[in-house]
């Protein structure tokens, strides 16, 4: 570092010689001869003087040269001090625009995560691409079209493990539903959906990993899982007009590449349901939240419901993102038994089969979480009937909603010990979305159970 010694240390005095006796001017007025080999001009070089040698000499010369060489010193030291700070004002830029990159929204409608996010897949975001037009976002969301995945294909084959078939270390869950199954659904969301007069009612149906990373000539081939897409599409012709089909298939289409579903679990990712939010919020014009405004946290060593019948799974990461803003979840236990928490999140999740409970802590009849949010519209309730596949995405819904009633409407009835039209009246509820997985939906248990809530 440059010391103010060396920027100081600066003596512009002259260096005077003493004249030695006999050197003393003559006192004569006559006019010295001039000497032409010596300039006029004053700013050049001064006369010298004779001494007792007769050599000339420079009385200033050593000064000029002290002082040149302590300017050239100030200066070096001047270009230290101004590079120096520029550097430092440079680096101070940098990691303030990486700080607001990381941690603030920025100024786009681009939805980023993280490089481990996308790692896991090996693939490419789409969420770093423009956002679509009107007219191709309104075509994505819409009922009837239905995009087809592009999935990588290596040319090798799988094991099939009861029906779980095994295709580079990732486990998919074969699906044999019919139009039959998907009109029984449609039929099933109608009836309930006329039981709740006044309130908007939604349904959204997800789809699995087959759907997105098994390839055709798998899915066609020794083994058979129908296409997801045309039972999706056949439930949604046959829902009522009161009842608000949200298409979220093409929009994890447009991401198929990224961590969207588990390896080891059939239940897709965080990111996976964040991109189902989207659709809901997209569908109904509503801000999105952006994840880069969130804190990602991950954990790593989940090995899920796959695991215990199928060899050589990868073990997965599950990430989440704690929001922007403030949250109080109220959960009520198997008995009814409550207790409230600040986040919709289990953050003591750890490694092992258990790891997905970090999303509103798993399986529970009911879960309420209050918003603080400037997006969430005051009054505006909805209520989620899900089973598992609604953990990972109701969290996100604390972004538009005062309050998100979470129901699993296969606990539901037997603990809160009421229906679910009298709970929506009870507690005001605005809107109810049906979120059920693609093998839910199919199955006829499950739709008993459901319609149970309104008996």
């Amino acid at each position: 570092m440059v010391s103010r010694e060396d920027l100081d240390n600066f003596d512009d005095s002259l260096d005077r010689r003493r004249r030695s006796s006999g050197s003393r001017p003559q006192q004569s007025g006559a006019r010295p001869q001039r000497n032409n080999s010596y300039p006029r001009n004053a700013s050049q070089q001064r006369r010298p003087n004779n001494g007792a040698s007769g050599r000339p000499v420079y009385r200033n010369a050593s000064a000029r040269r002290r002082r040149e060489a302590q300017r050239k010193r100030r200066l070096r030291n001047r270009a230290i001090i101004i590079g120096t700070g520029i550097a430092i004002l440079i680096l101070i830029i940098v990691l303030f625009s990486l700080m607001i990159r990381g941690c603030s929204s920025g100024s786009g409608d681009k939805n980023k995560v993280s490089t481990d996010t996308i790692a896991q897949q090996g693939g490419t975001t789409a969420a770093t691409q423009d956002e679509p037009s009107n007219s191709s976002l309104a075509q994505d969301l819409s009922p009837t079209y239905f995009k087809t995945p592009v999935i990588k294909d290596d040319n090798t084959n799988g094991e099939l493990y009861y029906s779980i078939y095994v295709w580079n270390k990732t486990g998919y869950e074969l699906f044999g539903g019919d139009d039959d199954h998907s009109k029984t659904y449609a039929n099933t969301i109608n009836t309930l959906a006329s039981k709740l007069p006044g309130i908007k009612v939604y349904d959204m149906i997800i789809p699995n990993h087959t759907e997105y990373g098994l390839p055709e000539r798998l899915k066609s081939g020794d083994i058979v899982s129908t296409s997801q897409a045309e039972s999706i599409k056949t439930a949604y012709a046959a829902m009522d007009k009161n009842v608000t089909p949200i298409n979220i298939y093409n929009y994890l289409a447009d991401h198929n590449e990224e961590y969207i579903y588990f390896k080891s679990d059939h239940h897709w990712t965080g990111l996976g349901a964040y991109y189902a939010y989207k659709a809901f919020a997209d569908t109904n014009n509503m801000p999105a939240l952006k994840l880069e405004s969130c804190t990602e946290k991950t954990i790593d060593g989940f090995t899920g419901s796959f695991t215990n019948s199928a060899p050589s799974l990868d073990s997965d990461t599950v990430h989440y993102w704690e929001f922007p803003y403030g949250t109080e979840m109220t959960l009520t236990y198997d008995g009814g038994a409550t207790e409230t928490y600040d986040s919709p999140y289990y953050t003591g999740a750890t490694e092992g089969s258990l790891t997905y409970g970090v999303f509103i802590f798993g399986d529970n009849p009911l879960t309420v979480i209050k918003s603080k949010s400037e997006n969430a519209e005051k009054g505006k309730k909805i209520v989620i009937v899900k089973e598992s596949y609604g953990n990972a995405l109701a969290p996100y819904f604390t972004n538009n909603y005062e309050e998100v009633h979470v129901v699993d409407f296969r606990y539901f009835s037997s603990t809160v010990g009421k229906t679910l039209p009298a709970y929506c009246v009870e507690n005001g509820i605005t809107d109810v979305l049906f979120a059920n997985g693609v093998m839910s939906a199919n199955t006829q248990l499950q739709l008993d159970s459901m319609s149970g809530m309104f008996n």
